[in-house]
């Protein structure tokens, strides 16, 4: 693995990975490495797993400690072959406890057809047969070991494979394929997720390698309030619109229409002074 960087006065700086254990279809481009460097997809937290010092470069003077990229994408590819080797998408279970990772993994199962689990795991779920939420996947993938740890003991138990994304001080116990990376930020594991779903479709023939129309937005959490927010920002403009519309209708369909009802041009007396029919009512009254 090597990863350099070129400084020139007349140019740009540009970044760029070179893995050598990947064919050069699969290797990292400059736009990918660019949004895992703005998304801090590298910053890792001040403590870190014995299992996982493998993955970490060096420490950054505050105490922060810094994951090697190369290895981040040479997992993520890893993992995504290995749920490309999964026939059917729905064996493919993806949690996450954490809320910033819950929107990621339902927009994850929506692209490639995973079953998901966004919240709490309810115990059980791989091991009781009761229960209404049974599961036998094939293959798990976690957001965070430490928090869906529940998960991945029960995985454990049925010999189930476990991808995760794995932080500098995440425990890798069950864990068969760690994917090095930030997966305690917003950013971070919105763009892990899309990706992972981006490497597997590519991998499965179902999107070509030229572009993916999907933004990363999409995968990325969205605070309640914010929402809110942007909701009563829209509702004035949504009145305006409806408003002409409105104006257009000259009446309500509902209301009561006097004139619906009113008699014929000669009136109900005229009507009722017609009577019967020739014979009277009394020559029809005198058979009885």
């Amino acid at each position: 693995l090597a990863a350099c960087s070129i400084n020139k006065e007349e140019e740009p700086p540009k970044v760029f990975l070179v893995i050598m254990s990947l064919p050069a279809i699969l290797q990292a481009k400059e736009e990918d490495i660019q949004k895992m460097l703005s998304a801090e997809v590298h910053v890792g937290t001040t403590n870190s797993d014995f299992k996982m010092s493998e993955y970490i470069w060096k420490r950054r003077p505050d105490g922060l400690n810094i994951i090697n990229l190369s290895k981040t994408w040479e997992k993520l590819i890893l993992a995504a072959r290995i749920i490309t080797a999964i026939e059917n998408p729905q064996d493919v279970v993806v949690i996450s406890a954490r809320p910033y990772g819950q929107r990621a993994v339902l927009k994850f199962s929506q692209y490639t057809g995973a079953q998901c689990i966004a919240g709490r795991f309810t115990p059980g779920t791989f091991t009781n047969q009761i229960t209404k939420q049974f599961r036998e996947p094939r293959l798990l993938v976690v957001t965070d070991p430490r928090i869906d740890a529940q998960a991945i003991k029960e995985a454990s138990y049925t010999n189930i494979p476990v991808i995760a994304f794995a932080d500098s001080d995440s425990p890798l116990r069950f864990v068969d394929c760690a994917i090095p990376g930030n997966n305690k930020g917003r950013l971070s594991i919105g763009l892990l997720y899309w990706l992972l779903a981006r490497e597997v479709l590519r991998m499965r023939g179902t999107i070509s390698r030229a572009t993916w129309d999907v933004p990363v937005d999409l995968f990325f959490y969205r605070d309640p309030e914010d929402l809110e927010k942007s909701e009563e920002a829209a509702a004035p403009v949504l009145q305006q619109q409806v408003a002409p519309s409105a104006n257009l209708t000259s009446a309500d369909p509902t209301a009561y229409d006097p004139a619906a009802v009113a008699p014929l041009a000669d009136g109900w007396d005229s009507a009722a002074a017609a009577g019967p029919e020739a014979g009277g009512w009394d020559s029809s009254a005198s058979g009885w």
